[in-house]
């Protein structure tokens, strides 16, 4: 091997190269190091921030919804009990009317001479009577003497018994006759609201025909008749039916009103339970002082079951699908998720009711689900559950008691 000396020259650039070499070593650790440490970072998402709320109770009772339709309490048609030229229609298509109102006339003419005439046939009757009277007084006196025969006597007895007779049928033959004057009067026998005339003036009207001069339905009253489960009759309706003094609370709301704003009372329940579509007709009754309610409208029925007790609710939106099982991820000490399997129920006020699963006093998430997955980290935001307060009163809420029959 050659050897070549060492110079200054030659010494200065083998401490040059050594250098150079460090140099670089250090820089390609600096770099794996601060990729690695990228690298770390990159590994670990940052928490992601959702809203939480916590699990409260409420005194609540259970409600059913059920859909229905508004049926008077009276309704009446109106047919003339004579016959007759109608002369005058004293109402409007659709006016509330009362009790004893005038609703139409019929000629009432030949009825008032029938009157006249069966009050003067009452009054002959009445001098008849009251000679035939007179006469057996005398014949009793003459009898008395010896100047009649008995026979006689017997004869008058029996023409005063004839003259009472005809005077009690002329009396009835007049009370007829004012009947038949009155009904060219014919008066709403309820308070209600009128249907159209079917008849105008200068028709001939029939006494008792097929068609009727027009219907009237009461208003001050409507009932709800509604289908009610099976179910729900046997754990709900009758027991209440039978005990007594208990009353189950029903509402009842139209199809353009937010919630149920009318309170009504349970009127009557069918006495059979129809097999063909497994329900019961139940029908509630419900004041009507302003005559909004109709005759035939659709109604939705909030039917409450049972005694109040206490219950889980939460928000229906902190509920998810998994196949066929729902969960809610609750939030740990840690601020972790975790996976909660629960069992919800009816509804109450928009919230759902839990009935296994969740305690009072955990925090579940309630906006943001779809954003995080079980045992992830959480930056959690405390809310107030949404749709707590509308339980407070039982008809305001447009979602409450809209529990699915079974």
């Amino acid at each position: 091997m050659r050897r070549f000396p060492i110079t200054q020259t030659n010494k200065r650039y083998v401490i040059a190269a050594a250098i150079s070499g460090l140099a670089l070593i250090g820089g390609s650790f600096a770099i794996i190091h601060a990729y690695a440490n990228n690298s770390a970072t990159a590994a670990v998402p940052p928490a992601a921030s959702v809203d939480v709320a916590i699990v409260e109770t409420r005194n609540i009772i259970d409600w059913h919804g059920y859909s229905g339709r508004l049926e008077a309490v009276d309704r009446v048609e109106i047919r003339p009990q004579v016959s007759g030229i109608l002369t005058a229609v004293h109402f409007k298509d659709g006016s509330l009317v009362k009790k004893g109102d005038v609703l139409f006339t019929i000629d009432p003419r030949p009825y008032a001479a029938e009157v006249a005439h069966a009050e003067a046939q009452q009054a002959g009757a009445e001098a008849r009577v009251a000679y035939t009277a007179s006469d057996v007084a005398r014949g009793q006196r003459l009898l008395a003497d010896n100047a009649i025969s008995k026979r006689d006597l017997e004869e008058k007895q029996n023409a005063a018994r004839e003259a009472a007779a005809n005077l009690q049928s002329a009396q009835a033959t007049l009370r007829i006759a004012r009947l038949n004057l009155e009904y060219t009067q014919i008066k709403a026998p309820i308070d209600g609201r009128m249907s159209r005339a079917e008849a105008t003036v200068g028709n001939l009207v029939t006494a008792n025909a097929s068609t009727s001069l027009t219907t009237l339905v009461s208003s001050s009253r409507i009932y709800a008749s509604f289908d009610v489960d099976e179910q729900t009759f046997l754990k709900v309706v009758n027991p209440a039916r039978t005990a007594k003094g208990t009353q189950l609370p029903v509402y009842l709301g139209l199809a353009n009103e937010e919630g149920f704003p009318r309170q009504g009372r349970i009127s009557s329940v069918d006495n059979r339970l129809d097999t063909t579509s497994g329900t019961i007709r139940v029908r509630a009754v419900f004041d009507n002082p302003e005559g909004l309610l109709v005759p035939g409208l659709y109604a939705r029925v909030r039917l409450g079951g049972g005694a109040s007790h206490n219950a889980v609710l939460i928000d229906e939106k902190a509920v998810g699908t998994d196949q066929d099982k729902r969960f809610v991820l609750v939030v740990d000490a840690g601020n972790r998720t975790v996976y909660r399997e629960v069992h919800p129920g009816a509804t109450q006020g928009g919230l759902l009711v839990i009935e296994d699963g969740l305690k009072p006093g955990e925090r579940i998430v309630v906006n943001g689900l779809q954003r995080v997955h079980p045992g992830d980290a959480v930056t959690p935001q405390l809310v107030p559950m949404t749709g707590m307060d509308d339980i407070r009163s039982p008809g305001a809420s447009a979602a409450a008691g809209r529990k699915t029959a079974t």
